[in-house]
Parts: C-alpha cells; sequence; structure tokens
C-alpha cells in the first residue's frame, strides 16, 4: 500500500511544538508515574483487604503493566489511522475516568478491572501524543524534543516515591488514583487549545481489527506469563498456556500483518536497519533498566534497612542524573555522534552494575560513597540510551507512521522490562536464604545485558542522515 506522508499548509509554529510537546510530556509523566507510584500503596491495599489473596492484589500492579505492553503497538497504528491528536485527548479523558473508577472501586475486583482499563488508556495515550510532537517538529530537533519527553519519565521516577509516600499517608491509597483526575483533565484543556493538525492520513483504513486483537491478546499474553511466572510457578500449567497462547497470538498476528493491506503491526518498519536495531538495542536495555530499577528500592530496604521517604531520596540522585542526560542527549543532530554518546551511556550503566555487584555495596550503607555515585553514573546513562534509542527510532520512520513506530519502539522496551523483572524474581529463588547474594548476582547478570544493548547501540546504520 502506498501512502504520502501528510502534508501541513502553514508551517507549525515553534510555539505549537514546544505546547504539543509540554502537553505530551504530561501525559507521559502520569502515563509513567501509574507504572511504579502503587508499589508504595501496595501495603496499605493490603491491609484495607486482609481477606485478599496477594496473588490477586498483584494484579492492581500487573494489570497495568501488561494492558499497557499489550497495547502500544496496536495503540500507535491506530493513532496514525484515526488521527493522533484526536485519539490522544479521547485517550486522555478515559485516563482520567478510568482513575476515578480506581479511586473509587468498591472492591478490588473493580479495583483490578480499572487497573487494566487505566493501563489500555495509557497505551493509547502515549504513541498518539508523541506522535503528534514528532509531526510538527522539525527533523534536526527531533532528538531534542525525545530528550524532553524522555525527561519528564525521568521526573515521574523522581517524584513517584515520594509523592505516592505523602498521599498514601495523609489520604490513604485511593489518593494516588484520584490525583490524575484533575491533571489529566488540565492537559485534555491545553490540548484542545493547540492548533495541531490531526495527523490522519488521506484515505487510511483503520487497521485490520482481527490483527489488532491478535496483536493485544498475544503481547498481553507473553507480559502476562513473565510476569505472573514467579508467582505461578515457572512450570505450572497456567504460566506455560498463557505464554504459549500469548506466542502463538503474537506468530499469528506478525504472520497476518505481512500479507493484510492494513496490517496491524507496521511490519515494512523493519526494514529499516536503523529501526530494527534500536528496538532490539531497546528490548536488551529495557530488560537490564527495569531490573534495576526494581532492584533499587529492594536493596535500600532489605539490605540497607532504609524507610520509604529516606529511599525515596537517595532514588532520586539516578533519576535527576537521568533527566540531565537526557535534555543535553537530545541536542546532538548528528548520527554519528549520537550512536558513539549512546554507546558510552550503555557503558556508562554497564559500568555501574558491575561495580554495584561487589563488595562496596555490601550489608552496611554507603550513602555517599557508593550509592550517590553510582546513581550519578547508571542514572546518566540511562538517560543518554534512552534518548538516543528513541531518537534513533524516530528518525528512521516515515511521518505518516510516527505513532505507529513509537508504539512499536515503546513494546520493545516494555517487553523487555517484563523479561528482567522475571529475571530478578528468579536470582531471587535462586538464592533463598542470601539476599546480598541474590542483589550481587541480579547486578552482574544485568551488567551483561546491558553489555549487549551497548553492542546493538554501536552497530552502524546503513545510512546515516545528517
Amino acid at each position: 500500500m502506498t501512502e504520502t506522508p501528510v502534508r501541513f499548509t502553514d508551517p507549525p509554529s515553534t510555539a505549537t511544538a514546544t505546547g504539543a510537546l509540554l502537553v505530551a510530556s504530561g501525559a507521559a509523566f502520569i502515563a509513567f508515574l501509574d507504572l511504579s507510584v502503587v508499589n508504595i500503596a501496595f501495603p496499605s491495599l493490603a491491609r484495607d483487604h486482609p481477606d485478599t489473596s496477594t496473588t490477586t492484589l498483584t494484579w492492581v500492579v500487573s494489570g497495568y503493566a501488561v494492558a499497557f505492553a499489550a497495547l502500544l503497538t496496536p495503540g500507535g497504528r491506530v493513532a496514525d489511522a484515526l488521527g493522533r491528536r484526536r485519539l490522544f485527548l479521547v485517550a486522555l479523558a478515559g485516563f482520567a475516568l478510568t482513575s476515578l473508577l480506581c479511586g473509587l472501586a468498591p472492591t478490588v475486583g473493580w479495583l483490578v478491572a480499572g487497573r487494566v482499563l487505566q493501563g489500555a488508556t495509557a497505551a493509547l495515550m502515549v504513541p498518539a501524543a508523541l506522535g503528534s510532537v514528532l509531526s510538527v517538529t522539525p527533523r534536526e530537533r527531533i532528538g531534542a524534543a525525545i530528550g524532553a519527553w524522555s525527561a519528564a519519565g525521568g521526573l515521574a521516577a523522581v517524584v513517584g516515591p515520594a509523592l505516592g509516600g505523602v498521599l498514601v499517608e495523609a489520604f490513604g491509597w485511593r489518593s494516588i488514583f484520584v490525583i490524575n483526575v484533575p491533571i489529566a483533565l488540565a492537559l485534555v484543556v491545553a490540548g484542545l487549545r493547540l492548533r495541531v493538525s490531526d495527523t490522519r492520513q488521506p484515505g487510511s483504513a483503520v487497521p485490520d481489527p482481527l490483527g489488532t486483537v491478535l496483536v493485544a491478546l498475544g503481547l498481553g499474553g507473553l507480559v502476562a506469563g513473565v510476569t505472573e511466572g514467579q508467582s505461578w510457578g515457572w512450570t505450572a500449567p497456567e504460566t506455560l498456556v498463557v505464554l504459549g497462547l500469548g506466542a502463538v497470538l503474537a506468530l499469528a498476528a506478525l504472520l497476518r500483518s505481512v500479507r493484510h493491506p492494513n496490517p496491524a503491526i507496521a511490519v515494512e518498519l523493519w526494514r529499516s536497519r536503523a529501526f530494527a536495531l534500536a528496538n532490539a538495542a531497546s528490548f536488551a536495555f529495557g530488560a537490564a533498566m527495569f531490573a534495576w530499577l526494581l532492584a533499587g528500592p529492594m536493596f535500600l530496604d532489605e539490605v540497607w534497612g532504609y524507610s520509604i521517604l529516606t529511599s525515596a531520596a537517595a532514588l532520586t540522585v539516578g533519576a535527576v542524573a537521568s533527566m540531565v542526560t537526557a535534555t543535553l542527549t537530545g541536542r546532538i543532530v548528528a548520527p554519528g555522534i549520537r550512536r558513539w554518546v549512546g554507546v558510552l551511556g550503555a557503558l556508562m550503566f554497564t559500568a555501574t552494575l558491575i561495580w554495584m555487584s561487589t563488595d562496596m555495596f555490601g550489608a552496611t550503607p554507603a550513602l555517599w560513597s557508593a550509592w550517590v555515585p553510582a546513581g550519578l553514573l547508571g542514572g546518566g546513562g540511562v538517560g543518554i540510551v534512552v534518548t538516543v534509542l528513541g531518537a534513533t527510532a524516530a528518525r528512521a520512520l516515515p511521518p505518516h507512521q510516527f505513532a505507529a513506530g513509537t508504539g512499536m519502539n515503546l513494546t520493545a522496551r516494555q517487553l523487555g522490562g517484563a523479561l528482567g523483572v522475571a529475571v530478578l524474581a528468579a536470582v531471587f529463588a535462586a538464592h533463598p536464604a542470601d539476599t546480598l547474594a541474590a542483589f550481587h548476582s541480579l547486578f552482574a547478570l544485568c551488567a551483561g545485558i546491558a553489555a549487549v544493548s551497548a553492542c546493538l547501540i554501536a552497530l552502524p546504520a546503513q545510512q546515516e542522515s545528517p
């Protein structure tokens, strides 16, 4: 199918591009905040529902993550077909509504359902928002836009634990959901005021409905199986069935997309070496990064005995470093230089993980001599790599497929993240009596995975435009 990129009658103004970036960054902030903030509220939630099993309660966390990962790819494809701005505003309003549903949920069942719907609206919202930003951003400024957008995700990591802790202490666990409502509605108002073209491809058709359902269920099954495997048991029938069914459905969606005139998965994008390498590196780096992000607060709590607020303050170091390096990296225009800066960032992260696998991170707290410098080095590396991979993927995309490609790249990172969390669970299961040894083994394993991502980033694309 031949498509012509959308053309603007008048070039978008700088103010429009900036406004679109601010709104998209706000959406990224609340979407990524809700991936992790519930972890802080989990003990309070468990106390309020003493008769509910821990396995059921974990779906308050997992339900959002599974739906988010499952729908990013089809969500981006739908946004390019129906109009990014339109889908973004509808999904953002849906995010506000589902957040309110979570806050008012009368039972755990309603809460889990609300979280699944909330994750689904976030998955539709994020690629549509970033796709809209890229469509009004000059090609030479795409890196800067990706850097600012990535920094918003870093800001969510900075304020998430502290904000969640304060809200839970003052108002209870429901407040972490209700707080999303005014923020999302304010972003809807701001989005309506923006003069951004609704970049729908003229004559484009809705992506293959059956293929869209297949890819959503397939990715959802894979993420659910990997996420819950540690609690269900890796050889348990439910784990094997969910993983197997997810793999079969994802493969069916892929094969169907190869032949369909309006595919659910934009498989033609993988013909770009730059895009394919960016997705492979995002998968590998996501595995190491998500495991590190989850292991950090666990280490501070279980090994060093830090309180929630003290841990939040310590975690801020890496998150702030990530925000700074993401913003600075976004200013690099030349693809060749950006690629080697990405390699440097991955090596910084690898070195941090190697350091954390040594006795420098032992049973005795060493905040200033170990944690702070490691946080600066590792967080700085994360900000660099996420920005480089996002910018590389975006620059490899044709304008009419910005949202679809963005969704696929984010899906690769989320799938890698699910694998990283599964690796963490497996490592801890192998060291039930020695928590410190488990952390050291995990960090060493993640260092190897991060080194793989450095090698993938180092591989040049066939063509690198200035």
